[in-house]
């Protein structure tokens, strides 16, 4: 068995080894496995605990970045009239609404449009309705940002996955060096990597360029926002905008405590990273957090993720009927939890890089180790497989005062651990985009808040199940195709 083969097997052979284990000690021995759950439950109320004031710093310190003025306070600094924002539309049947949309909000930055450089980058396989599309926006856009780029990714190219990295390998060789030839720095160039129905706040562009003017080594960070799906959001299906909101918190939390974060969905990084690191990799799926793994491996471990707390706004998962949504949004899941093939990569070459310190090779392999099995495991643990002993145990067993009493204490564990339940439904509230008018008051704040009562289902159904699919397809050597989510084709 090779390295690289072991790595993939090890997260989901360790999720099924404890999901085997505890239904087989539910039958052969039952106090075992109570004893199991018991300190599972204690130690999923310690970890809400433990994450719940996380959340609260990253929700203030987002409410205090909405207050200030970026774009003054950025253009104040030395370099600002230097530095270059480029971005990346990666697309392929996108509708012309949605994109249109997105570079009209990019336009409206308190960024200065002069110094933006716009990549639309689309695929050959749609080149039918992409070029015509592509060029319309072009001469619309043209003369109002620095430079307005087209790339066609070619089809078919041996070795690459079709997806968001291999566009984005591609736009990234036809660009730069234009760049380059232009005379600018790599080093004054701040990249963003935008799925093409991001929408920005209005002070993103300055915002990061106003931290990676004043941080220590920018060009060894990459740049997370907060992430919402607000959007299409009042359309979305509750399960959809509970999981929306879910990834939501998760992200915040990560952004409180960014020495253990990778990146995530639209984000930003320095070109001069980019370069260093060959662009991102064509030949996976989870390009998003690979490429902060790049930066870290090549660095040798002096690479960070620096948070940003001003949002982008995507789109849900969406279509016309209820349970295709439901089915996309499975799908659009088990792609994010695909993340997990970036665990034998990051072990192969740990294991070849000599010169970064065995303590953050420690640190990560644990954080992504830990990360994926709870993903899948505690949901199923939490809510079927912690009931099960107590079903199948003998009568005699029951008798016992402890086994009599662990039902109630885990009642009350799980009543403890509601309060991440109640905060998470509060803070919702407060990232809620504008109420659409066909909606009443009343009717939406009240759906809003009963949502959250289906949060086992999906903490099951669109948590564990997309994460043990994920992990078990990369266990048995599966590949796992790049899956472009269905959204909204226009916008109002």
């Amino acid at each position: 068995m090779t390295r690289h083969r072991f790595y993939s097997i090890l997260p989901g052979a360790l999720v099924w080894f404890t999901l085997i284990t505890s239904v087989v000690l539910s039958f052969v021995e039952p106090l075992w496995m109570i004893y199991f759950i018991l300190l599972f439950d204690l130690y999923w109320l310690l970890r809400i605990v433990y994450f719940i004031p996380f959340l609260l710093v990253s929700w203030w310190r987002y409410r205090q970045a909405l207050k200030r003025n970026w774009g003054v306070e950025a253009a104040q600094l030395e370099g600002f009239d230097q530095t270059y924002q480029l971005i990346f539309l990666p697309m392929v049947n996108e509708s012309e609404s949605v994109v249109r949309e997105t570079l009209r909000v990019v336009s409206e930055s308190t960024f200065p449009s002069s110094r933006i450089w716009i990549v639309l980058a689309g695929e050959a396989r749609a080149a039918a309705t992409f070029c015509p599309l592509a060029e319309r926006l072009r001469q619309d856009f043209q003369a109002t940002f620095f430079r307005f780029s087209v790339t066609v990714h070619p089809a078919d190219i041996v070795g690459e996955v079709i997806g968001k990295g291999s566009n984005l390998h591609w736009a990234a060789e036809q660009v730069v060096p234009q760049i380059v030839q232009e005379g600018i720095s790599p080093e004054r160039v701040i990249v963003s990597a935008f799925d093409v129905d991001t929408l920005v706040h209005r002070e993103y562009l300055s915002c990061i360029t106003y931290v990676y003017l004043t941080v220590d080594e920018p060009t060894h960070s990459s740049y997370q926002p907060v992430a919402l799906y607000n959007n299409n959001l009042w359309e979305s299906p509750a399960p959809v905008r509970v999981a929306m909101f879910g990834t939501t918190f998760w992200l915040m939390t990560e952004l409180a405590r960014p020495e253990g974060m990778m990146t995530f969905s639209s984000h930003s990084m320095s070109l001069r990273m980019l370069m260093d690191v060959g662009y991102w990799q064509a030949d996976i799926v989870s390009e998003d957090s690979r490429i902060f793994l790049q930066g870290l491996v090549h660095y040798h471990g002096r690479y960070r993720v620096t948070p940003i707390h001003l949002p982008v706004s995507m789109d849900t998962v969406m279509t016309d009927r209820y349970f295709p949504a439901l089915k996309a949004l499975y799908k659009q899941l088990r792609r994010w939890a695909w993340g997990v093939e970036n665990f034998p990569y990051m072990m192969e070459m740990f294991w070849a890089d000599k010169q970064m310190p065995l303590i953050t090779k420690m640190k990560w392999t644990f954080k992504q180790l830990e990360g994926s099995y709870t993903w899948a495991t505690a949901p199923f643990l939490i809510f079927i497989l912690g009931y099960l002993p107590f079903w199948v145990a003998p009568h005699e067993l029951h008798r016992q005062a402890f086994v009599a009493n662990t039902p109630f204490t885990l009642e009350w564990l799980m009543r403890f651990a509601m309060i991440g339940v109640l905060v998470s439904g509060i803070l919702a509230l407060t990232l809620l985009p504008p109420r659409p008018a066909k909606i009443s008051r009343w009717h939406a704040y009240t759906i809003m808040a009963f949502q959250w009562l289906l949060l086992p289902v999906t903490f099951i159904l669109f948590g564990a199940l997309p994460a043990l699919d994920a992990q078990t397809r990369l266990m048995l050597g599966k590949r796992l195709g790049f899956y472009v989510s269905p959204k909204r084709m226009e916008r109002s």
